[in-house]
Protein backbone atom coordinates (compact mmCIF):
# COMPACT_ATOMS: atom_id res chain seq x y z
CA UNK A 1 0.00 0.00 0.00
CA UNK A 2 0.99 3.71 -0.19
CA UNK A 3 0.89 6.62 1.53
CA UNK A 4 -2.70 7.53 1.24
CA UNK A 5 -3.91 3.93 0.87
CA UNK A 6 -2.76 3.57 4.13
CA UNK A 7 -4.40 6.05 5.58
CA UNK A 8 -7.60 5.70 3.85
CA UNK A 9 -7.35 2.28 5.70
CA UNK A 10 -6.63 3.70 9.07
CA UNK A 11 -9.31 6.22 9.04
CA UNK A 12 -11.74 4.01 8.01
CA UNK A 13 -10.78 1.32 10.41
CA UNK A 14 -10.66 3.96 13.54
CA UNK A 15 -14.12 5.16 12.61
CA UNK A 16 -15.10 1.39 12.76
CA UNK A 17 -13.31 0.57 16.31
CA UNK A 18 -13.72 3.69 18.14
CA UNK A 19 -17.08 3.28 19.00
CA UNK A 20 -19.06 2.68 22.70
CA UNK A 21 -19.28 -1.24 21.31
CA UNK A 22 -15.26 -1.34 21.79
CA UNK A 23 -15.90 -0.33 25.42
CA UNK A 24 -16.99 -3.68 26.92
CA UNK A 25 -14.32 -6.01 25.86
CA UNK A 26 -11.82 -3.55 27.41
CA UNK A 27 -9.86 -2.86 30.21
CA UNK A 28 -11.02 1.00 30.07
CA UNK A 29 -14.35 -0.68 30.63
CA UNK A 30 -13.57 -0.81 34.66
CA UNK A 31 -12.97 3.56 34.29
CA UNK A 32 -16.06 4.27 32.76
CA UNK A 33 -18.42 2.59 35.54
CA UNK A 34 -17.23 5.83 37.20
CA UNK A 35 -18.21 9.19 37.29
CA UNK A 36 -16.25 11.33 39.82
CA UNK A 37 -12.71 12.74 37.73
CA UNK A 38 -10.64 11.01 40.54
CA UNK A 39 -12.37 7.75 40.78
CA UNK A 40 -11.67 7.80 36.67
CA UNK A 41 -8.02 8.44 36.71
CA UNK A 42 -7.29 5.93 39.59
CA UNK A 43 -9.22 3.13 38.08
CA UNK A 44 -8.05 3.55 34.76
CA UNK A 45 -4.55 4.16 36.24
CA UNK A 46 -4.48 0.69 37.61
CA UNK A 47 -6.49 -0.68 34.73
CA UNK A 48 -3.85 0.41 32.53
CA UNK A 49 -0.78 -0.69 34.30
CA UNK A 50 -2.30 -3.98 34.59
CA UNK A 51 -3.20 -4.58 31.34
CA UNK A 52 -1.24 -7.28 30.13
CA UNK A 53 -2.21 -10.86 29.57
CA UNK A 54 -5.73 -11.91 28.10
CA UNK A 55 -8.57 -8.74 27.63
CA UNK A 56 -11.19 -10.82 29.86
CA UNK A 57 -8.37 -11.91 32.73
CA UNK A 58 -7.56 -7.94 32.87
CA UNK A 59 -11.10 -7.05 33.23
CA UNK A 60 -11.89 -9.34 35.90
CA UNK A 61 -8.76 -8.65 38.30
CA UNK A 62 -9.28 -4.85 37.76
CA UNK A 63 -13.01 -5.99 39.01
CA UNK A 64 -11.82 -7.62 41.77
CA UNK A 65 -9.32 -4.81 42.85
CA UNK A 66 -12.33 -1.86 42.74
CA UNK A 67 -14.45 -4.37 44.41
CA UNK A 68 -11.39 -4.69 47.31
CA UNK A 69 -11.31 -0.52 47.38
CA UNK A 70 -15.13 -0.98 48.02
CA UNK A 71 -16.34 0.46 44.33
CA UNK A 72 -14.96 4.06 45.52
CA UNK A 73 -11.65 4.28 44.46
CA UNK A 74 -10.38 7.56 45.40
CA UNK A 75 -12.18 7.45 48.93
CA UNK A 76 -10.37 4.45 49.74
CA UNK A 77 -7.43 5.69 48.48
CA UNK A 78 -7.45 9.05 50.22
CA UNK A 79 -9.70 8.71 53.44
CA UNK A 80 -8.35 4.57 54.62
CA UNK A 81 -7.40 3.17 58.22
CA UNK A 82 -4.40 1.06 58.16
CA UNK A 83 -6.86 -1.93 59.35
CA UNK A 84 -8.52 -1.30 55.53
CA UNK A 85 -5.68 -2.38 53.55
CA UNK A 86 -5.97 -5.68 54.75
CA UNK A 87 -8.46 -6.23 52.31
CA UNK A 88 -6.03 -5.49 49.74
CA UNK A 89 -3.83 -8.64 50.56
CA UNK A 90 -3.49 -11.28 49.26
CA UNK A 91 -4.36 -9.52 45.27
CA UNK A 92 -2.19 -10.76 42.55
CA UNK A 93 -2.07 -10.56 38.77
CA UNK A 94 0.96 -11.87 36.80
CA UNK A 95 3.97 -10.39 38.85
CA UNK A 96 1.85 -7.65 40.41
CA UNK A 97 0.97 -8.45 43.54
CA UNK A 98 0.11 -6.76 47.36
CA UNK A 99 3.76 -5.35 47.94
CA UNK A 100 3.23 -3.46 44.72
CA UNK A 101 -0.07 -2.36 45.52
CA UNK A 102 0.09 -1.08 48.95
CA UNK A 103 2.33 0.83 47.42
CA UNK A 104 0.71 2.24 44.90
CA UNK A 105 -2.45 3.08 47.30
CA UNK A 106 0.84 4.71 49.71
CA UNK A 107 2.06 6.64 46.83
CA UNK A 108 -1.86 7.79 45.51
CA UNK A 109 -2.56 9.18 49.12
CA UNK A 110 0.38 11.29 49.61
CA UNK A 111 -0.01 12.64 46.08
CA UNK A 112 -3.64 13.30 46.24
CA UNK A 113 -2.95 15.19 49.49
CA UNK A 114 -1.39 17.53 47.56
CA UNK A 115 -2.74 17.69 44.38
CA UNK A 116 -6.54 17.53 42.71
CA UNK A 117 -5.96 15.60 39.94
CA UNK A 118 -3.02 12.74 38.96
CA UNK A 119 -2.29 15.34 35.73
CA UNK A 120 0.06 17.32 37.75
CA UNK A 121 2.31 13.83 38.27
CA UNK A 122 3.03 14.27 33.91
CA UNK A 123 3.34 17.68 33.26
CA UNK A 124 6.82 18.32 33.98
CA UNK A 125 8.99 18.22 30.94
CA UNK A 126 8.60 19.57 27.32
CA UNK A 127 8.91 16.44 25.36
CA UNK A 128 6.43 13.00 26.39
CA UNK A 129 10.01 11.07 26.91
CA UNK A 130 10.96 13.63 29.65
CA UNK A 131 7.29 13.53 31.20
CA UNK A 132 7.02 10.03 31.21
CA UNK A 133 10.40 9.94 32.63
CA UNK A 134 9.76 12.71 35.63
CA UNK A 135 6.35 10.66 36.40
CA UNK A 136 8.03 7.29 36.85
CA UNK A 137 11.22 9.22 38.98
CA UNK A 138 8.39 11.01 40.97
CA UNK A 139 6.33 7.86 41.38
CA UNK A 140 9.63 6.40 43.45
CA UNK A 141 10.38 9.29 45.09
CA UNK A 142 8.93 8.15 48.52
CA UNK A 143 11.36 6.75 50.81
CA UNK A 144 9.81 3.34 51.54
CA UNK A 145 9.59 2.44 47.35
CA UNK A 146 9.67 -1.00 46.66
CA UNK A 147 12.53 -1.95 44.09
CA UNK A 148 10.07 -4.59 42.90
CA UNK A 149 7.77 -2.00 42.13
CA UNK A 150 9.94 0.04 39.59
CA UNK A 151 9.14 -2.53 36.90
CA UNK A 152 5.14 -2.07 37.09
CA UNK A 153 5.85 1.35 35.85
CA UNK A 154 7.76 1.73 32.55
CA UNK A 155 10.16 4.95 31.59
CA UNK A 156 11.90 5.72 28.48
CA UNK A 157 14.84 5.94 30.33
CA UNK A 158 15.38 2.48 30.58
CA UNK A 159 14.57 2.55 26.75
CA UNK A 160 10.56 1.01 27.18
CA UNK A 161 8.04 1.61 24.48
CA UNK A 162 5.72 2.35 27.80
CA UNK A 163 3.12 0.90 26.12
CA UNK A 164 0.78 0.89 29.41
CA UNK A 165 1.01 4.21 30.30
CA UNK A 166 1.16 5.58 27.26
CA UNK A 167 -2.23 4.01 26.82
CA UNK A 168 -3.34 5.61 30.61
CA UNK A 169 -2.29 9.12 29.12
CA UNK A 170 -4.67 8.22 25.71
CA UNK A 171 -7.65 7.40 27.37
CA UNK A 172 -7.25 10.43 29.64
CA UNK A 173 -6.05 13.06 27.25
CA UNK A 174 -7.30 12.81 24.48
CA UNK A 175 -10.88 14.00 24.15
CA UNK A 176 -13.29 11.20 22.24
CA UNK A 177 -16.71 12.61 20.79
CA UNK A 178 -17.51 8.99 20.37
CA UNK A 179 -17.46 8.15 23.47
CA UNK A 180 -14.51 5.67 24.40
CA UNK A 181 -11.38 7.90 25.64
CA UNK A 182 -12.11 10.44 28.60
CA UNK A 183 -10.58 13.27 27.38
CA UNK A 184 -10.23 14.81 31.40
CA UNK A 185 -6.56 16.56 31.16
CA UNK A 186 -6.59 19.32 29.14
CA UNK A 187 -3.19 20.58 30.03
CA UNK A 188 -1.39 17.93 28.12
CA UNK A 189 -2.04 18.18 24.13
CA UNK A 190 -3.17 14.88 22.18
CA UNK A 191 -1.21 15.97 19.79
CA UNK A 192 2.01 14.92 22.17
CA UNK A 193 0.96 11.85 22.52
CA UNK A 194 2.78 8.06 21.83
CA UNK A 195 1.05 5.46 19.93
CA UNK A 196 0.90 2.58 22.54
CA UNK A 197 2.71 -0.29 21.14
CA UNK A 198 1.40 -3.60 22.25
CA UNK A 199 1.39 -7.22 20.16
CA UNK A 200 -1.37 -6.37 17.76
CA UNK A 201 -0.13 -2.92 17.30
CA UNK A 202 3.12 -4.01 16.23
CA UNK A 203 2.54 -6.63 13.59
CA UNK A 204 -0.50 -4.45 11.61
CA UNK A 205 2.30 -1.71 11.66
CA UNK A 206 5.32 -3.54 10.35
CA UNK A 207 2.63 -4.68 7.54
CA UNK A 208 1.44 -1.57 6.67
CA UNK A 209 5.11 0.09 6.49
CA UNK A 210 5.04 2.20 9.88
CA UNK A 211 7.42 0.58 11.83
CA UNK A 212 10.77 -0.43 10.48
CA UNK A 213 12.79 -0.85 13.84
CA UNK A 214 13.06 -4.01 14.84
CA UNK A 215 13.15 -3.82 18.70
CA UNK A 216 9.68 -2.85 19.80
CA UNK A 217 11.13 0.25 22.33
CA UNK A 218 10.84 3.90 23.08
CA UNK A 219 12.55 4.63 19.45
CA UNK A 220 10.30 2.56 17.94
CA UNK A 221 6.97 4.21 19.66
CA UNK A 222 8.54 7.49 18.53
CA UNK A 223 8.70 6.47 14.96
CA UNK A 224 5.42 4.38 14.70
CA UNK A 225 4.06 7.76 15.94
CA UNK A 226 5.96 10.44 13.91
CA UNK A 227 4.17 8.12 10.31
CA UNK A 228 0.55 8.22 12.41
CA UNK A 229 1.03 12.05 12.98
CA UNK A 230 2.20 12.86 9.04
CA UNK A 231 -2.07 11.03 9.03
CA UNK A 232 -3.30 14.06 11.90
CA UNK A 233 -0.86 15.98 13.65
CA UNK A 234 -3.16 16.67 15.94
CA UNK A 235 -4.57 13.39 16.94
CA UNK A 236 -1.97 10.71 15.98
CA UNK A 237 -2.90 8.34 18.35
CA UNK A 238 -6.74 7.63 17.26
CA UNK A 239 -5.10 5.33 15.29
CA UNK A 240 -4.76 2.93 17.86
CA UNK A 241 -7.85 1.86 17.63
CA UNK A 242 -7.67 1.08 13.78
CA UNK A 243 -4.00 -0.01 14.71
CA UNK A 244 -4.98 -3.00 17.47
CA UNK A 245 -8.64 -3.25 15.99
CA UNK A 246 -7.09 -5.44 12.68
CA UNK A 247 -4.71 -6.95 14.89
CA UNK A 248 -7.16 -8.40 17.79
CA UNK A 249 -9.76 -9.15 14.86
CA UNK A 250 -7.19 -10.79 13.06
CA UNK A 251 -8.01 -8.60 10.04
CA UNK A 252 -4.26 -8.16 9.56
Amino acid sequence: MNHAQVRTLLDEKYLHYDQPTFISADPISIPHRFSQRQDIEISALFSALLAWGRRPTIISKCLELMRRMDNAPYQFITQHHDDDLKGLLGFCHRTFCDTDLLYFVHWLRWFYAGHDTLEDAFLVGITQKERLENFHNLFFSLADAPQRTRKHVATPARGSACKRVNMYLRWMVRPDTRGVDFGLWQRLSPADLICPCDVHVERVARRLGLLERKQVDWLAAEDLTAHLRSFDPLDPVKYDFALFGLGVEGEM
